[in-house]
């Protein structure tokens, strides 16, 4: 690897198509490492009271490609990483299949492991990866915790900032909140 190379692999898989984890773990592997984190997200069989049949993964694999290649800059700027590999499935994951995988590995093991977490953390709040849940009886479209709890984080910080933000209708939207700036909060910017 030549000086500033940055060594990820970044993959969003097919439908059908599932993750090898020694794939992603030989990746990162180095002599010169002494920690390889990992993360596997498995579907699970129950949510919520309701019996779990499949996970059915959605993407725009050109903006999701570029969203994960950002957090990985991020995450060599706070961390010292040797290499990042993450993989991502598309289509239905059933339960006890894996529909993410993160793999990280540094010198020392807190870069490794605190990385990975960052890494899954923000592939849940932020890239273009939707998921459905398909139940025995009936489906829905999931937003994950993560993505709630930064959507909150930034109607906190606009409305602080004295910027109007309102609530979606009771359908919901995908697309974040709307934001209204009053024209005396417009003034200010």
């Amino acid at each position: 690897m030549m000086a500033g190379e940055e060594r990820n692999l970044i993959e969003i898989l097919e439908e059908n198509h599932p993750i090898d984890f020694n794939k992603y773990v030989s990746y990162v592997q180095s002599p010169q490492c002494g920690a390889i984190a990992t993360f596997a997200g498995t579907t699970r069989d129950t949510f919520d009271g309701k019996q779990v049949l499949e996970l059915r993964y959605e993407a725009y694999t050109p903006m999701a490609i570029r969203c994960i290649q950002s957090m990985c800059s991020s995450a060599r700027s706070t961390w010292n990483l040797h290499a990042i590999a993450i993989a991502h499935c598309l289509g239905p994951v059933a339960v006890g299949e894996t529909s993410v995988y993160v793999a990280t590995s540094a010198v020392h093991r807190a870069d490794a492991l605190d990385a990975c977490k960052f890494l899954i953390d923000e592939i849940k709040a932020s890239v273009p990866i939707w998921k459905k849940e398909v139940y025995t009886n009936g489906e829905v479209w999931k937003e994950n915790k993560e993505f709630l709890e930064r959507m909150l984080d930034a109607e906190n910080l606009t409305e602080s900032q004295g910027i109007k933000v309102e609530a979606h209708d009771k359908k919901g939207c995908c697309c974040g909140t709307k934001v209204r700036i009053d024209d005396k909060t417009a003034d200010s910017f």
